[in-house]
């Protein structure tokens, strides 16, 4: 975790107001936050390594399928806006069908103006998108199953 600042006067601020913000950050899955204060601005940072870290402890969960079947449910991390697509007029990052493997982008989760790719932790099918594009989701909703 880096504490920054900007050319504005750096707000003071306690160590207790610190790991307040961390946590905070910490349960909403962010990379950056910015204190502004009148004229005074704290802006915290971590890696995004470790929040992609983080998000592939909370982001899998196993289930079986209605058939009998394994698949995967990708869940929601982080409260913010899903979107399908990179762009507003590109094409979904995957579609009904599709095959991806670990590390495939699934999705981008818009939260405090930060988006987070959320990324396959298995290979398999996209059986169902269970979000809808611009659709707020929460913690814990499910956006994806993946047959196995």
């Amino acid at each position: 975790m880096r504490v920054l600042h900007s050319e504005r006067t750096v707000l003071s601020m306690n160590e207790t107001d610190i790991r307040k913000y961390a946590g905070l950050m910490e349960e909403l899955g962010l990379t950056g936050l910015e204190i502004t204060e009148g004229d005074k601005v704290v802006r915290l940072e971590r890696s995004a390594h470790a929040v992609i870290k983080e998000q592939e402890t909370f982001v899998r969960q196993e289930n079986a399928g209605e058939d009998g079947g394994d698949y995967v449910s990708v869940t929601s991390p982080i409260i913010g806006v899903f979107y399908a697509a990179p762009a507003e007029n590109a094409d979904p990052f995957v579609a009904v069908g599709d095959r991806v493997e670990p590390g495939s982008v699934l999705c981008v989760i818009e939260a405090m103006k930060l988006m987070n790719e959320i990324r396959a932790e298995s290979g398999g099918v996209i059986e169902k998108i269970c979000a809808t594009n611009g659709q707020v989701v929460e913690y814990g909703t499910e956006l994806f199953r993946i047959r196995r």
